[in-house]
């Protein structure tokens, strides 16, 4: 009962996405509201409490009070919707009650969703609400009643009901279904066997081909673990057949899988989350993020073709390539090339982003029933195939709906308590006002705070604390919010708690400290980037084209060294002058001054031209077999 009642309510969720993409949306309170009760009421069921115990039955009665009371505190919103929208009414007992059911059975999914982590600090941001005024200090404030409370989380727009909700109840809700109807139809397929095809003969192919394919699912996937778990199933076990060291292999998946998280489009969901709350278009955003994602993704590559180089590890074998025939075959490829034209084409129209999304979809659905339906069997397979489409999107929803719900409960204490702006005031006066030094504290308690957190709840958490520091100390809002964004994403792969890195070990079957190293290492240049947006504000298309350009030139310069730097690529005979230099060259390419600028671009260039004929020669570790099948870019 409980399969058949989960698939239901997902398949409703997708329609509902569907159908309110297609015809626009309801009333903000009235969309938000049915969009919760739906999302909480399907996590209650994929996520059943104590499940294979024998206090089960508890755990049944439990889920079903739970529900009872989203379904009424979701339904009063509805009802109740024009008076609380036009009078802004006091808060009841029973308005209380509803609260208190609702919030506590949000986070309570959402623990079982993610973990404990995200849920206790929710939990401690409405007790500092309730209990500030017994904080000495400037942490200290007034406190709140419980009905003041209730009436901000409950009966408005900032509480409950805020924007985060909203974001994703219309656009996340149609990505996320346009990225399962996607896969489902096979175009994930398509993306791994292309990333194979393109990538598999050079050497790294397997490390390659498994950062393409991984930032492609995970800029749609909106979890960095959630990917990993996915496509590192497959990609982990290739490289490991290959020759490829488990800790190596695992680092690989774990880094492409993150890098998923601040490639545009959807940059996981974050995208469109940013958009609202700086108050900037989408393009914007995902124009902003263009170039950084691009070297993020350009370390990751240049740094395992260094590793593969070095170690001479083996490329994929062209009897698991699959051909170019089949990858290219016009049932596989005319939906998936449809369904961008007709996105693209809801755009350029000047349609909503969701509007946008449910044409893709459109576009997708009619090419793929065409191409695929020649019977009444093969009518019902893709009938069936678009059905689990919509269910899968309605699951995918369950843990950014009950995240961005339970992040929106934090960020409106964090607003009604005036706790952003206290601490970032306290962070501005620790670093003396000093813009480097505030970047500097501000991204290591963004790392920390992401720490265990999914991306897009980690960013929401960290936007709503950190983000007004930077601000504070002239730094343009786009370029503050993409600071702390990058900070929290990475805090995935980062020590000591890298989920993503776990998660790999546990497939590469090696320890996690071994696959952080590795980790830590291929995704070393994002770890400078978010400065170099204060040094450059090219680097997020802001400015002129002088000023891109320059940022464009100092960010692949400083990304190469890097990339040489960690990939070991032997350039003097000694490693502690390699170092030195590289170094060097990173620095220079860093700070903005165009003499550094082209002494570092000269520099990387000469070492370049030096590596080349050291490799020729046949030196280096792997000595002239690694140069067989070396790719030179």
């Amino acid at each position: 009962m409980r399969a058949w009642a989960s698939k239901t309510i997902a398949a409703l969720l997708g329609l509902f996405i569907l159908y309110t993409s297609a015809f626009g949306a309801f009333e903000s309170l009235i969309q938000r509201a049915i969009f919760l009760a739906l999302v909480v009421c399907l996590g209650l069921l994929m996520f059943p409490l104590g499940e294979g115990r024998r206090w089960r039955p508890a755990g049944i009665a439990a889920d079903v009070a739970m529900a009872a009371v989203t379904l009424a505190a979701c339904g009063y919103v509805i009802v109740n919707y024009d008076e609380i929208m036009e009078s802004l009414p006091t808060a009841t007992a029973l308005d209380i009650a509803l609260t208190a059911g609702l919030v506590l059975t949000v986070l309570e999914v959402s623990r079982r969703a993610i973990g404990a982590i995200f849920p206790v600090i929710a939990l401690a941001g409405i007790a500092y609400a309730f209990f500030g005024q017994y904080i000495s200090g400037p942490l200290g404030h007034r406190g709140f009643d419980v009905y003041f409370v209730t009436e901000t989380l409950l009966l408005g727009d900032l509480g409950i009901w805020g924007l985060l909700v909203g974001v994703a109840s219309t656009t996340i809700g149609a990505f996320v279904l346009f990225g399962s109807v996607l896969l489902f139809t096979g175009g994930g397929q398509t993306f791994m066997d292309l990333a194979i095809r393109v990538s598999g003969r050079s050497p790294g192919g397997a490390a390659k081909m498994a950062t393409v394919a991984s930032g492609l699912f995970g800029t749609i996937s909106g979890s960095a673990v959630a990917n990993v778990a996915t496509t590192g199933n497959f990609t982990i076990p290739l490289m490991k057949r290959l020759g490829y060291p488990a800790p190596l292999a695992g680092g690989i998946e774990a880094v492409a899988s993150t890098g998923g998280q601040i490639a545009p489009p959807v940059m996981g969901a974050a995208a469109f989350v940013m958009a609202e709350i700086i108050g900037r278009s989408y393009f914007d955003i995902a124009k902003a993020a263009f170039l950084p994602a691009f070297l993020y993704y350009l370390g990751c590559f240049a740094t395992i073709h260094f590793i593969a180089v070095n170690r001479g590890l083996r490329v994929v074998p062209e009897s698991e390539m699959p051909s170019w025939a089949s990858v290219m075959a016009p049932k596989r490829t005319v939906p998936i090339v449809a369904a961008f034209a007709a996105l693209i084409a809801g755009i350029v129209t000047g349609r909503s982003v969701q509007t946008a999304a449910f044409f893709g979809v459109i576009g997708l659905f009619v090419p793929f029933l065409l191409l695929n339906v020649r019977s009444l069997a093969d009518l019902k397979r893709s009938l069936k195939v678009i059905l689990d489409s919509l269910e899968d999107a309605g699951k995918a929803l369950v843990m950014i709906g009950v995240l961005l719900a339970g992040a929106q409960i934090l960020v409106s204490m964090v607003n009604l308590t005036g706790f952003g702006v206290t601490l970032s005031t306290m962070i501005v006066a620790l670093a003396a006002n000093s813009v480097w030094m505030v970047a500097l504290v501000t991204g290591l308690v963004c790392m920390v705070i992401g720490m265990g957190m999914p991306t897009t709840a980690a960013y929401v958490l960290v936007a709503a604390v950190l983000a007004p520091a930077l601000t504070k100390v002239g730094i343009e809002p786009i370029v503050a919010h993409m600071f702390v964004f990058y900070y929290a994403t990475i805090s995935v792969i980062t020590p000591p708690v890298c989920v993503a890195v776990f998660v790999a070990a546990g497939i590469a079957q090696t320890r996690w400290t071994e696959v952080a190293v590795e980790a830590v290492k291929l995704g070393a240049v994002t770890y400078v980037i978010p400065f170099m947006f204060i040094a450059y504000p090219g680097m997020l298309a802001e400015g002129g084209w002088l000023e891109i350009f320059e940022a464009v030139v100092s960010g692949l310069v400083f990304t190469m060294a890097f990339a040489m730097l960690f990939g070991g690529a032997r350039l003097f005979d000694s490693r502690v002058l390699n170092a030195i230099v590289l170094l060097a060259i990173a620095a220079l390419s860093v700070f903005p001054t165009w003499y550094g600028l082209g002494v570092a671009t000269a520099a990387l260039v000469g070492l370049w031209v030096l590596r080349r004929d050291r490799l020729r020669a046949g030196a280096g570790p792997a000595g002239a077999a690694a140069t067989v099948n070396s790719w030179q870019p």
